[in-house]
C-alpha cells in the first residue's frame, strides 16, 4: 500500500519521517495528475503546493488550527492530506469534490473559498474570534502573489497591521496568478526576493534547524542546497508589508520540503502578526506544465489530447477585438488578470499599448474604463460574470450615474460547469437590470456576438454590457443575425400557441424544443430578445397578445431575473406566463449540460415543461 493510501486524517502526516514525507510528495503529484487526467481541473497550481500542504499539515494541528487557503484551486493536494483520499477520482463530478475548499465538505476547510484575495480578512477573522472567545488556536492564511493583487488582501492587511493579533500570512510567490503577474506588487516581490541584504533573527537558522528534534541532522543536509535562500530567511527592512505593522520574512523555498517544514516550525512561534514570503514553481513535477502553467492551469479531462474544437463565444470576442483595434485606434481593452481567460491576450499582443492588465482588481477596471471614455477612449472590459459582482458599485456609482459609455464583456454568463457554484454567472442579469441606463445584450451566437459588440462601441453615452456564455456556440440554424440597436429582438420561430421568450443562448434550446413541440402537434413562437435593456417591449406585447401563453426562458436566477420584467411588461394584459430559469438556490458542480438537465432547462425538458402549460 503506498504511503498516500494510508493517510485518513491530517494527524497522519505529522506521524511520518521526513523520508516518507518525501515520498508522499511524489505520490501525491502522480494522483494529482492520473485524476485530473480523467476529469480536468486546476493542475498546475496544486502541483505547484505539494511540499508547502504536506510541510502545514506537518506543523499545525487540524482542525483545531485555521488554515484558509486563498482562491482554493491549489487545494487538491490538501483535499487528498484531510480524509478525502478515496473521494478524490470524484473532483468536480456531479455529487462529488468541490475543487475549491468548502466548510460544509470538510472541517479542514475552515473558510470557503473559489474568488480571490479573500483569505487575510476571512483568516484575521478567525483570530479575533479566538482572542475574544479566549481559545488557543493558530491561523494561517495561504494566499498566491497574484491574489496579493486584489484590493480586499490590502484591507485585509491594513486592519491586521493596526489590531497586532498573532496570525501568520504564507505568501505563495510562483510569479503567476492565472497568466504573468503585472503591476507594482508583482514588481516589489520580485525586488525582494534579488535583493542581497537580509536581516538575521537572533539565532541562526542553520543552528536553529538543526536543534530540532523533529528534523535534525537529516533537515540539515537537506537544507544545504538553498542556504543562500534560507539564509535570507528574515530578509529586508522597509519592505512593503512592513510598513503595513506585519512583520516580513523570506524569501524561502517552497518545493524544498525539508526547508519550508523547519522554518514553518520556526515561524509557528513567533509572535504577531507575519508574513512568511514562500517561493514555488507553478506546476512543479510535471514538465507540460511547467513549461506552460497559464495553459495548465485549468485542463480539460484527457488534457494531453488536442481536439479541434469549433468557435467558442470568447474567441469571437477575441476576433472582433483585434479587428476592432485595427479600425479604431480609440479601441482599448481592459481585464482583471485575465487575458488569456478572456481572449484579450491576442489583442494585447497586437496592441500593447492600448491593453491594459490592471491585476485582480474588477473595482479599478471599470473605474479605470470610466476615466478613459471620458478622456476620450472607447474602453471594452472583458470580465466574468462572477467575478463582476465585486465592481457591482464601480458599474452603478461610475459608470451608470455618470452615463460613462464603456463597454462590459461578461464572459461565462450561466451556469459554467465545473467549477461549481463559486464560479457560475447566475446573477448578471438580476444584478444589472436595475442600474438606470445600463444597456443589456445577450447574444444568442458568435455572429450576434460580433455584431453587438461593433454596435455597442459606438455609443457615445452610458454602458453597456454584453452577456454570453462559457464554451462553444450550438450548432443550430437560427436565422441570419443582423444589426438589432437597443428596443428591438428577432422573432427566430412563428408559431400560435405560445410564445416562447429564449434569453441569450437559451433561444436556441427553445428552437429545439419547438421541433419537439411540434411532432407533439403544439406550435410555438420563438423571439430572441436580443436586448434585455431597454427591452423589446412592444414587440413582446404583440407577440404575447397573439400568442395568448407566454414562456420565458433564461439561463440565471430566476429571481430578479428577465422573465420578472417581462412580467412587468405584461402586467397589464393579464395572460398566463410561465418563466423557467434557476430557481432560489445556489447551483452545484456538474457539467453545463448537466446543470441544465437538473434544472429542467436542456431541449426535452423544456418542451414537456412547455407542451403541459399549454394544454393546461
Amino acid at each position: 500500500m503506498s504511503i498516500l493510501d494510508g493517510i485518513s486524517s491530517p494527524t497522519d502526516v505529522s506521524k511520518l519521517s521526513m523520508e516518507d514525507r518525501l515520498v508522499l510528495v511524489d505520490e501525491i503529484r502522480n494522483r494529482i495528475i492520473n485524476v485530473v487526467r480523467s476529469t480536468g481541473g486546476h493542475l498546475a497550481s496544486s502541483l505547484g503546493v505539494v511540499e508547502l500542504t504536506v510541510a502545514l499539515l506537518s506543523v499545525y494541528s487540524l482542525p483545531q488550527d485555521k488554515i484558509i487557503w486563498d482562491v482554493g484551486h491549489q487545494s487538491y493536494p490538501w483535499k487528498l492530506l484531510t480524509g478525502r483520499a478515496d473521494r478524490f477520482h470524484t473532483i468536480r463530478q456531479s455529487g462529488g469534490l468541490s475543487g475549491f475548499p468548502r466548510r460544509d465538505e470538510n472541517p479542514c476547510d475552515a473558510f470557503g473559498t473559489g474568488h480571490s484575495s479573500t483569505s487575510i480578512s476571512a483568516a484575521l477573522g478567525f483570530a479575533l474570534a479566538r482572542d475574544i472567545i479566549g481559545e488557543d488556536y493558530k491561523v494561517v492564511a495561504v494566499i498566491g502573489d497574484g491574489a496579493m493583487t486584489g484590493g480586499i488582501a490590502f484591507e485585509g492587511l491594513n486592519h491586521l497591521g493596526h489590531i497586532g493579533t498573532d496570525m501568520l500570512i504564507i505568501l505563495n510567490d510562483n510569479e503567476m496568478s492565472i497568466s504573468p503577474n503585472v503591476g507594482a506588487i508583482s514588481r516589489h516581490l520580485t525586488t525582494l526576493i534579488t535583493n542581497p541584504r537580509y536581516n538575521r533573527i537572533k539565532k541562526d537558522v542553520w543552528n536553529v534547524l538543526g536543534k530540532m528534534p523533529s528534523l535534525g541532522e537529516r533537515v540539515r543536509k537537506a537544507v544545504h542546497a538553498v542556504t543562500s535562500g534560507l539564509k535570507k530567511t528574515f530578509v529586508m527592512p522597509d519592505t512593503l508589508f512592513d510598513d503595513f505593522g506585519v512583520r516580513y520574512m523570506g524569501p524561502v523555498p517552497g518545493n524544498d520540503l525539508a526547508a519550508i517544514t523547519g522554518v514553518l516550525q520556526r515561524v509557528s512561534e513567533i509572535p504577531g502578526p507575519v508574513l512568511l514570503h514562500v517561493e514555488t514553481k507553478k506546476g512543479k513535477g510535471f514538465e507540460p506544465a511547467e513549461l506552460d502553467a497559464t495553459g495548465y492551469h485549468g485542463v480539460s479531462a484527457s488534457f494531453t489530447e488536442k481536439g479541434n474544437k469549433g468557435e467558442s463565444f470568447t474567441s469571437a470576442f477575441s476576433r472582433t477585438m483585434i479587428d476592432l483595434g485595427r479600425s479604431n485606434e480609440k479601441i482599448v481593452a481592459i481585464t482583471a488578470a485575465m487575458p488569456d481567460g478572456t481572449g484579450l491576450n491576442k489583442f494585447a499582443v497586437k496592441y500593447p499599448d492600448r491593453f491594459f492588465d490592471v491585476g485582480i482588481a474588477e473595482q479599478h477596471a471599470v473605474t479605470l474604463a470610466c476615466g478613459l471614455a471620458f478622456g476620450g477612449l472607447k474602453p471594452v472590459v472583458a470580465i466574468y460574470s462572477t467575478f463582476l459582482q465585486r465592481a457591482y458599485d464601480q458599474v452603478i456609482h461610475d459608470a451608470a450615474l455618470q452615463k460613462a459609455p464603456i463597454v462590459l464583456a461578461v464572459d461565462r454568463g450561466g451556469v459554467v460547469g465545473e467549477d461549481g457554484s463559486t464560479h457560475h454567472g447566475m446573477f448578471d442579469i438580476s444584478m444589472l437590470l436595475p442600474v438606470p441606463g445600463l444597456r443589456i445584450g445577450a447574444p444568442r451566437n458568435c455572429d450576434l456576438l460580433e455584431i453587438m459588440l461593433r454596435t455597442s462601441v459606438l455609443f457615445e453615452e452610458y454602458p453597456t454590457a454584453i452577456r454570453y456564455p462559457r464554451g462553444e456556440e450550438q450548432d443550430i440554424s437560427s436565422l441570419s443575425p443582423e444589426t438589432v440597436l437597443p428596443g428591438k429582438g428577432q422573432l427566430i420561430r412563428e408559431g400560435k400557441d405560445a410564445l416562447v421568450i429564449g434569453v441569450g443562448v437559451m433561444a436556441l434550446y427553445a428552437l429545439k424544443a419547438a421541433d419537439v413541440l411540434e411532432k407533439r402537434g403544439i406550435s410555438v413562437a420563438v423571439f430572441d430578445p436580443v436586448w434585455l435593456k431597454p427591452a423589446p417591449e412592444n414587440d413582446i406585447r404583440t407577440l404575447a397578445a397573439a400568442c395568448g401563453r407566454v414562456i420565458i426562458v433564461e439561463d440565471g436566477a430566476v429571481k430578479g431575473g428577465f422573465g420578472f420584467h417581462v412580467r412587468s411588461i405584461l402586467s397589464d394584459i393579464h395572460l398566463p406566463v410561465l418563466t423557467l430559469g434557476f430557481q432560489d438556490e445556489f447551483q452545484t458542480h456538474a457539467t453545463r449540460e448537466e446543470l441544465l438537465t437538473s434544472a429542467g432547462l436542456d431541449y426535452r425538458s423544456l418542451a414537456e415543461r412547455i407542451g403541459d402549460f399549454v394544454e393546461h
